[in-house]
Parts: structure tokens; sequence; C-alpha cells
């Protein structure tokens, strides 16, 4: 799989290094362990979860090197950690949370960020129109809610000058 991703990375425009690919790996292998109790995500074939899960987060990266990565990044809606994880793993610089109102997934991103000795990744259990945090210079979301619900509830959280990424 490490060829697989590192190719597609390379499609992406992307250079990452071996420590960043292995911990992409590891974070795959860990969601898979997960998902077999947490029912993290619906796709369970490794292959898939390769390509439906890592590689469509790592598109949200050239972006984010081309709009400059921001010292603090909240991925709304976060399940798995897709795609706030990946762009910790990839951003070890930018303080992400990953805010999910159920507290299993948000617990999963914790020892994700333990396991994987990501410090500047953080899950939080919070509903995003209750949480109380500093302003963010992006927020993110892969399927949290229609553009115009994920607008509403996240304006509160913007910094000045802040961008949605929404995906």
């Amino acid at each position: 799989m490490k060829v697989q991703l590192e190719s597609a990375a390379r499609e992406l425009g992307l250079t990452l290094g071996d420590a960043q690919l292995d911990q992409l790996l590891a974070y795959l292998e860990l969601l898979q362990k997960w998902n077999k109790v947490y029912n993290l995500t619906a796709v369970r074939d490794p292959a898939q979860m390769l390509s439906h899960h890592l590689i469509d987060s790592l598109s949200v990266i050239a972006p984010l090197q081309r709009h400059g990565a921001p010292a603090r990044l909240m991925d709304v809606g976060a399940g798995g950690g897709l795609p706030g994880v990946v762009i910790a793993i990839c951003f070890p610089a930018t303080d992400v949370s990953c805010v999910d109102a159920v507290a299993k997934k948000a617990t999963f991103i914790q020892q994700v960020a333990a396991e994987l000795k990501l410090p500047n990744l953080h899950g939080v259990h919070s509903r995003v129109e209750a949480l109380e945090a500093e302003p963010f210079g992006v927020i993110t979301s892969r399927a949290f809610a229609s553009l115009a619900d994920f607008a509403n509830l996240t304006r509160k959280h913007l910094a000045d000058g802040a961008v949605w990424m929404a995906m």
C-alpha cells in the first residue's frame, strides 16, 4: 500500500517523507482496527479505505499549502478523523482540532494522536455550535452537513481572514 499511497501523493503534486507515509499507513491500520468495534466508517476494505479515505483526504493538502498552512485548523464532524488526521500528519506545525458530537469518535482521534505521536492533533467531543474555542484559520469538513449548515454553524469559529474548505 505504501507504493500506491506514494504514487497517489505524487499525482496530487505532494512530496511526502517516509515518516509521513508510514504515519498515514499506521493511521489506516488504526482506522481498520477500531472500525470493527466503533463503526467509524462504512468502508471496510483496506484498499477502498486507502483510496476513498486517505487519498481523498490528501486532496486538500495542496490547496492548504497554496493558501498557507494555518496555525489552527478545525475539522468539524470529523468522524474517524478525515481529513483532520491526514492534515495533522502533513502539517505538524498546524494545531488540528477534530470536532465530533459522538464521544467514541473523538476518543478514537485522541488515541490516534497518542499512538502516532501527533501532539498537534486533538479529538474534541462537542457539537460545533456549543464549542467554546479560540478562532481557527481554516475550518474544514468532509461529510458534516449541507454547505449552508456547515457555514452557519461554524461561522463564529472563523478567525479574521480565515477560510472554509468543504469537501
